[in-house]
């Protein structure tokens, strides 16, 4: 029994010497160190520029659709059987798809179309399957006279 409490005491008396040591090294948490180890890695040098000083590129750059080919889209009559699909707001779509064409979630499959305008211009183009909001292509924009900051609602046609 004797042995028993003097291994008693002498458990205490050493964890009791981890506790002093651990308060003498300075405040921390029992997982880590209280102060993050200083950075041993540095990130790329990033290089910057003053705004504004890029070149721009214009919209008539970016768009290779012809003229001739925007005037017979425009000129395009209306063909028999197709249907209404239904009303879209449009916003530009990604300038580097060339071509004249409308992205949609009314249109299933590719097929051509015609859409709209409210101020009655038709326009004869690319219908694409799309999700989400309405995309209509630059040069499209451009044939029907839209700013390209506008957002039109224009009516979709197809088959």
């Amino acid at each position: 029994m004797r042995q028993f409490a003097l291994l008693i005491v002498f458990a205490v008396t050493l964890s009791g010497c981890a506790l002093f040591q651990k308060r003498a090294a300075g405040p921390g948490s029992i997982t880590g160190p209280a102060e993050p180890s200083p950075a041993t890695e540095f990130a790329p040098a990033v290089s910057t520029g003053v705004l504004g000083t890029t070149q721009a590129v214009s919209a008539e750059a970016l768009d290779t659709t012809t003229a001739q080919e925007k005037a017979a889209a425009l000129a395009a009559p209306a063909k028999g059987g197709e249907r209404e699909l239904g009303k879209v707001v449009v916003a530009l779509g990604p300038p580097a798809e060339q071509g004249i064409w409308l992205s949609s979630a009314l249109v299933r499959e590719k097929a051509q179309g015609r859409i709209m305008t409210a101020s009655g211009k038709s326009l004869a183009l690319e219908l694409r399957p799309g999700t989400g909001g309405a995309l209509l292509s630059l040069a499209a924009f451009q044939a029907l006279g839209l700013s390209l900051t506008e957002l039109p609602e224009v009516t979709v046609y197809g088959p």
